[in-house]
């Protein structure tokens, strides 16, 4: 097992599309975690979320959050990332994350249909400030 840099924990996010893993606390403490497709800027992971579901209100009353990122194939590799969510309903910003994010998973061709698809009211694009950031790879020890 080998401890990443944070500059190769970026690496390793931004290799490939992986499913991101993110992690939010319910009002009465439970864990909730749901799969976000998700893209970086600058510092910042950026991903899209409906203003009515149970990620979004557990991080309007507590905005931390956790973040895994795996590679499920040997010799099997993670980074999990701690921080900060804000959220924004900028149509425009929406629209552009929106877009970038669904090429990154979709393809360049279903970008901007899915980018359209995503930039609509009550769709919030949401901002995770790392606060930490961790990760190994070679867990298998090959």
């Amino acid at each position: 097992m080998r401890r990443l840099t944070r500059a190769e924990c970026w690496d390793f996010m931004m290799a490939r599309a992986h499913t991101g893993k993110l992690a939010t606390v319910r009002p009465d403490g439970r864990p909730h975690v749901v799969p976000i497709w998700f893209e970086r800027d600058g510092e910042q992971i950026v991903f899209t979320t409906w203003h009515t579901t149970v990620k979004t209100a557990n991080l309007r009353r507590n905005p931390l959050a956790s973040l895994c990122v795996d590679d499920e194939a040997p010799p099997f590799a993670y980074v999990r990332v701690d921080g900060l969510v804000a959220f924004s309903d900028d149509l425009e910003q929406l629209r552009h994350w929106a877009t970038r994010i669904a090429g990154r998973y979709m393809g360049a061709a279903q970008a901007e249909a899915f980018g359209n698809r995503n930039a609509v009211a009550g769709e919030l694009l949401a901002r995770l400030t790392p606060t930490i950031i961790v990760g190994e790879d070679d867990i298998a020890g090959w």
